[in-house]
């Protein structure tokens, strides 16, 4: 995987830069622990936003910022979800995704996939879980990559990081996806196939 540089996805919605600081948080995380580089960016200076319409600002940097995409964006509905087993390495948000696309485009019969990684649940290929056990959401304690949306509901506690193994998704009532362009997003009547195709509904 080239690990060249990365990216950062932040909603802009009618002009409105959404959850800047936690962008901010991750981006200079990442450019001091994968490029060596300690001097921290602002990236609300760099982004000129749209006046209207909702847009997924793509910004591409490994020390400095090299690239800003203004991009159009719909919500996809997702439905359909089939656990897959995966040793994929994706701890930063780098900007060659060619190895989860394969993984993802690898189970065109759903939606979306949920990457089981050492025996326990981590993400979809482009957000983070919730699952609702009654009482509280609980978020896989091991994502593949820390969401931002995800970093601040943790902050706020309203997010408990448990270990999840695929079999005990049947004792959860509802799942919910999380990125920085759907924020929280509860998903109704999901349908979930776990390793053997049986079938778990949300």
């Amino acid at each position: 995987m080239d690990r060249n540089t990365c990216f950062e996805t932040i909603k802009i919605k009618d002009g409105r830069i959404h959850d800047i600081k936690w962008h901010n948080q991750r981006c200079n995380r990442t450019r001091r622990e994968l490029f060596g580089e300690k001097k921290a960016l602002e990236l609300q200076y760099f982004i000129t936003p749209p006046d209207k319409g909702l847009y997924r600002c793509r910004i591409t940097y490994h020390k400095q910022v090299t690239k800003i995409e203004y991009i159009p964006y719909t919500i996809r509905t997702l439905e359909s979800f089939k656990i897959v087993q995966s040793h994929l390495d994706y701890a930063y948000k780098y900007s060659n995704r060619t190895e989860l696309e394969h993984l993802k485009n690898q189970h065109p019969d759903v939606d979306e996939i949920i990457i089981e990684k050492n025996g326990v649940i981590t993400d979809t290929s482009i957000a983070n879980l919730a699952f609702y056990d009654g009482q509280q959401w609980i978020t896989p304690s091991t994502p593949l990559l820390e969401g931002t949306v995800r970093a601040k509901l943790l902050s706020e506690q309203f997010l408990i990081p448990k270990v999840i193994k695929s079999d005990e998704l049947k004792h959860f009532s509802y799942v919910a996806l999380m990125n920085a362009m759907i924020g929280f997003r509860i998903q109704k009547n999901s349908t979930i196939y776990d390793l053997t195709e049986r079938v778990i509904c949300l």
